[in-house]
């Protein structure tokens, strides 16, 4: 079994930074592409940014210029560094981790998710 295990929620005024993190274990081969959801309260989960296996990112419009995506494939963790943020930044934030292989199985390929970070912005 994957697990994801998310860290670096909390509680910042606007304006402020967080540095969320993700690390996948379970005797992992490989990892496809790597992800950052958030879902706010009464809204759907809505993709923040991905990145590739070598590096390509994406972001939401509401976020680019402010938040950086990031991920370390020798430790199998995805980084969202998170700037400027804003009381519209507050929500639950899910990492997702694309086409994982196991050691066990190479040609079973799976998608998994993170727990979720509360990350509240004060205005």
């Amino acid at each position: 079994q994957v697990h994801m295990v998310e860290s670096g929620g909390g509680l910042v005024q606007a304006g402020g930074s967080l540095r969320l993190s993700c690390a996948a274990s379970g005797n992992i081969f490989s990892i496809g592409a790597m992800g950052w959801y958030r879902q706010a309260p009464g809204k759907e989960r809505e993709l923040v940014a991905t990145i590739s296996t070598v590096g390509t990112t994406t972001y939401a419009d509401s976020v680019k210029g402010r938040f950086t995506i990031s991920r370390d494939n020798a430790k199998n963790t995805v980084y969202l560094q998170m700037d400027s943020l804003k009381p519209a930044d507050t929500a639950v934030y899910y990492c997702k981790a694309y086409n994982v292989r196991q050691m066990t199985n190479l040609h079973d390929y799976r998608d998994y998710w993170g727990q979720g970070t509360q990350v509240t912005v004060s205005s």
